[in-house]
C-alpha cells in the first residue's frame, strides 16, 4: 500500500473527508453507489466500493462504470488534501486500463498525486479486489480552482 509514502493529515481534516462521502445532507453520485473513504493523507486517498449484486453487469462481474467511478473519485480527496476547504475540481482527462474482473468482492482503490501544478493536478489510481488482485489502473488530469 502506498499510504506510508504520504504525510498524514491532522485528524480533523481526515475525518472531514471521510464524512464528506458519508453525508446525509446531500447525495452525490459516489454516495449513491456506496463509496466509502477509508484513509486520506496529503496527496493520497484510499476508498472502498462495498460489493452489492446490483453493481454487476450481465456476466456477473462488477460493471466497468462502477469501477471507473471509484477510480475517478478516489483521487478527489488526494487532490483537495492541501486545501482548508474543498476546491472546485473537474476531471479534464481520465484513462482506465481494466486488467481483471471482480466477482462478489469489495473493491479497494488507492489514488495519489504524481505532479501538482498551479491549477492542474496529475493523478494515478489502482483498484484491487479485497483479496489483492489488481483489477484496474487509472490516470487523471484534474483542473483545480482553490476555494475563495
Amino acid at each position: 500500500m502506498r499510504a506510508d509514502l504520504h504525510e498524514t493529515l491532522p485528524g480533523d481534516k481526515e475525518t472531514s473527508w471521510k464524512e464528506f462521502f458519508d453525508q446525509d445532507s446531500a447525495t452525490f453520485f459516489p454516495q449513491f453507489i456506496g463509496l466509502v473513504a477509508e484513509e486520506v493523507r496529503l496527496d493520497y486517498a484510499r476508498m472502498r466500493l462495498p460489493y452489492r449484486p446490483h453493481l454487476n453487469q450481465p456476466a456477473g462481474v462488477v460493471h466497468g462504470g462502477a469501477i471507473a467511478t471509484l477510480i475517478d473519485t478516489v483521487v478527489v480527496p488526494a487532490v483537495a488534501s492541501p486545501f482548508d476547504a474543498v476546491p472546485t475540481m473537474f476531471t479534464v482527462d481520465m484513462q482506465i486500463r481494466y486488467l481483471g474482473a471482480a466477482r462478489e468482492q469489495d473493491l479497494i482503490a488507492e489514488g495519489w498525486i504524481t505532479k501538482r501544478g498551479k491549477s492542474t493536478v496529475f493523478c494515478q489510481a489502482e483498484v484491487r479486489t479485497a483479496d489483492g488482485e489488481l483489477v484496474a489502473e487509472g490516470w487523471h488530469v484534474y483542473r483545480v480552482m482553490p476555494p475563495r
